[in-house]
């Protein structure tokens, strides 16, 4: 075997074993869940980077929106469309915070930790939303803490 074709079977094999090693994640966009009305079941997880969040519109009329600076620098933002699922593959550490648009004054909010290096967590936390979004970010934030 050349060095060439050795070199791309082992590039083929290492990226065989890191999408092997990924996992995906499923959050539901809920009317209603253990946690009240209009939710994201769960509403917190936590990820390694390379994992994968399922966001499933269980409940049709919901999407998933990233909350205006409430990722790590240079991600991009996510914008679902309504009633659709949506994938989303995270590379970068830090916190995520999502709302679902049309319910988001009813406090429909999510948080994904990824990774260890949460260099964000204080600038998310420190963010203005809504009274209802704020209650329910709360014990999230706790979680995110927690090591």
């Amino acid at each position: 075997m050349t060095p060439f074709r050795t070199f791309l079977a082992a590039s083929l094999i290492a990226a065989t074993c890191a999408s092997a090693q990924a996992a995906e994640v499923t959050i539901k966009m809920l009317n209603n869940g253990p946690a009240g009305m209009m939710v994201f079941d769960p509403p917190f997880v936590k990820i390694a980077p390379g994992d994968s969040v399922k966001f499933v519109a269980t409940d049709k009329g919901h999407n998933v929106e990233t909350i205006k600076n409430m990722a790590p620098e240079g991600t991009a933002p996510v914008k679902g469309a309504l009633g659709k699922d949506e994938t989303v593959t995270f590379e970068k550490e830090g916190v995520y915070g999502f709302k679902c648009s049309p319910h988001y004054i009813m406090g429909m909010v999510a948080l994904v930790a990824v990774g260890a290096n949460l260099e964000n967590l204080e600038k998310a936390k420190g963010l203005d939303q809504n009274k209802m979004a704020k209650q329910r970010f709360e014990p999230l934030w706790a979680k995110a803490e927690a090591k």
